[in-house]
């Protein structure tokens, strides 16, 4: 599981010719640090000096602490989802009842596969929330790192984007394809434009 394995080894899986971990699990991770910077810097935004601040830090720190964990979660959902299309492949097509049982089971598992990566768009908006609602109170000496926790985010979104559209294109069923569309579409624009605008401020801070 990616969530208990080493940096090493999982970038070594990463970079190696095998599907899984792919994007998607990359995507993931990509949130899973954003919600951690989210984290870092709530936890310097603490005693007395931000004694004011200290109900809605605590909070924020508790929600990306959760995501965090969720991220993770989602890694791994990822890589199963994608090895169950590929092992979907592989099933036998001797007869035409197994020709069909194939096709389904092919189309089942693209499905499933663009679920993992349209959850991930949501966490990574709940990340770059999180980073706004923090700016004007953060630490200024750790307000870089709020950047850097938005522009994590907008990887995550902008490459599970990119994961659903290669499943979605591959769905035969029409139905299927709009629940998809309705979940997904323009989320991801609403998570870039938003990290976009957070880390203008953040530099406009710094450099002022």
């Amino acid at each position: 599981m990616i969530s208990s394995e080493t940096i090493n080894d999982y970038l070594a899986r990463l970079a190696s010719r095998q599907p899984t971990p792919g994007g998607g699990a990359a995507a993931a991770l990509h949130a899973a640090q954003g919600a951690a910077l989210v984290a870092m810097v709530a936890r310097y935004t603490t005693g007395e000096k931000y004694a004011q601040h200290a109900e809605p830090v605590a909070r924020i720190t508790s929600a990306a602490d959760h995501l965090i964990v969720e991220a993770l979660r989602l890694a791994d959902a990822d890589e199963h989802a994608f090895q169950r299309v590929i092992d979907s492949y592989k099933l036998p097509t001797g007869t035409e009842e197994l020709k069909a049982m194939r096709a389904a089971g092919i189309q089942d598992a693209l499905v499933q596969a663009a679920h993992t990566p349209a959850q991930l768009i949501k966490l990574a908006g709940e990340v770059v929330e999180l980073a706004t609602e923090l700016f004007d109170m953060a630490n200024p000496n750790v307000i870089s790192d709020v950047a850097a926790a938005a522009d994590a985010a907008r990887a995550a979104a902008t490459t599970a984007r990119v994961n659903i559209d290669i499943n979605v294109v591959a769905i035969k069923d029409g139905d299927a394809r709009s629940r998809l569309a309705e979940q997904t579409d323009g989320l991801e624009e609403k998570v870039v434009l938003a990290a976009d605008s957070l880390v203008k401020r953040v530099r406009e801070r710094i450099l002022a």
